[in-house]
């Protein structure tokens, strides 16, 4: 188990603290939400936790086969319902993976993509796309 400890900061802000290190993140609401967009909204963390995770469950998977991840990184684009009640209707990810691996590898870190808990914990109601893309 893991503690958050969150504080709402007063307008539309709130700290989160992540109590085993003392990281601390911090969020506001979005523009189109009353806020000002001054950090991360709590939807774009979920956003950020989807492809942090599926770059890290492949860096896990690589690193136990000897491989190096190199530049791997993602882009998600969130895409919000426009019907309420509000909720995330669509997230699409680009996945780029380093040049140099071989197919075999590169089914490998697909399928070890689909390992990410964040993935298996989100709603089967929200699409969710993962784009290839291996870079030159």
């Amino acid at each position: 188990m893991t503690l958050i400890q969150c504080f709402y900061a007063g307008n539309l802000h709130c700290r989160a603290k992540h109590l085993p290190s003392a990281s601390i993140i911090t969020t506001d609401a979005p523009p189109d939400h009353d806020g000002t967009g001054e950090s991360f909204a709590p939807t774009d963390l979920l956003a950020s936790a989807l492809g942090t995770c599926i770059l890290t469950v492949m860096g896990i998977h690589s690193r136990r086969e000897g491989w190096d991840l190199g530049r791997a990184h993602a882009l998600v684009r969130k895409t919000m319902s426009a019907e309420l009640p509000r909720k995330i209707a669509s997230l699409d990810v680009d996945v780029h993976l380093p040049p140099g691996l071989n197919a075999e590898q590169i089914v490998f870190l697909k399928q070890a993509a689909q390992d990410c808990p964040v993935m298996r914990s989100l709603s089967a109601d929200l699409a969710i796309q993962l784009n290839w893309i291996i870079e030159a």
